[in-house]
């Protein structure tokens, strides 16, 4: 039997086991944040390249396994226009696929090319990891690529305007887009704290904070 940890997994512990991946939860509302998946999963089958759900054991969601390369590390191998030109397409079917009186869709979450599998033709397998999916503004997942890149990926970051290009329509301005990154940073920093009080995921996030704030205003037209 062939048990690997799966690579850029953070939050929770991801292994694969043959054909089936296993995504063990852990930290605050592990069982919220699993059951935001699944329902993503479910209500995206079929109009987005997703993970097949095997079944859920207790905190465990078993999905099959799907071939593709990570984003993050095509990025670094010189394909960043590519990559992000297959989010920008694949965000905004996601965002089209509903919305409510208000206006909102359904946010990913934690979008980029962290959460992307491509294949040899850099043509998007499955976009990963929904247990942060909720209703909210487009901007939230348009600003959080953004900023995947920018703290990632800095030597990239021209590339970002081929992700807005792809996405289609106005580009948010930059300081929404500042504000929404900042905002998610603090999110990120006050979960860490809930999971471990004093620990070193808060001092990571409050220094991404900062380092996020002192970015310059910044124009991007697609």
């Amino acid at each position: 039997m062939d048990i690997r940890r799966m690579r850029h997994g953070y939050t929770n512990r991801t292994v694969v086991d043959g054909q089936v991946v296993r995504k063990t939860y852990a930290g605050p509302e592990a069982e919220q944040r699993l059951g935001r998946e699944l329902a993503a999963l479910t209500r995206l089958r079929g109009r987005v390249p997703l993970p097949p759900v095997v079944g859920v054991r207790g905190l465990t969601l078993e999905l099959g396994f799907v071939a593709g390369a990570h984003g993050q590390d095509l990025v670094d191998a010189g394909h960043a226009t590519e990559v992000l030109r297959a989010c920008g397409a694949v965000l905004r079917t996601i965002h089209g696929v509903d919305h409510d009186s208000r206006g909102r869709v359904l946010v990913h979450g934690d979008f980029g090319p962290n959460n992307i599998l491509l294949d040899d033709a850099l043509r998007v397998t499955a976009v990963l990891d929904w247990e942060f999916a909720h209703l909210g503004d487009p901007i939230d997942d348009l600003a959080w690529c953004e900023w995947i890149v920018r703290t990632h990926h800095p030597e990239h970051v021209d590339a970002v305007g081929t992700f807005f290009s792809a996405y289609g329509g106005p580009v948010p301005p930059w300081p929404q887009r500042h504000k929404t990154m900042l905002a998610r940073c603090h999110e990120l920093a006050d979960f860490c704290a809930r999971w471990e009080p004093g620990g070193i995921g808060v001092d990571v996030w409050h220094e991404r904070a900062v380092a996020t704030a002192a970015w310059p205003a910044t124009v991007l037209t697609g």
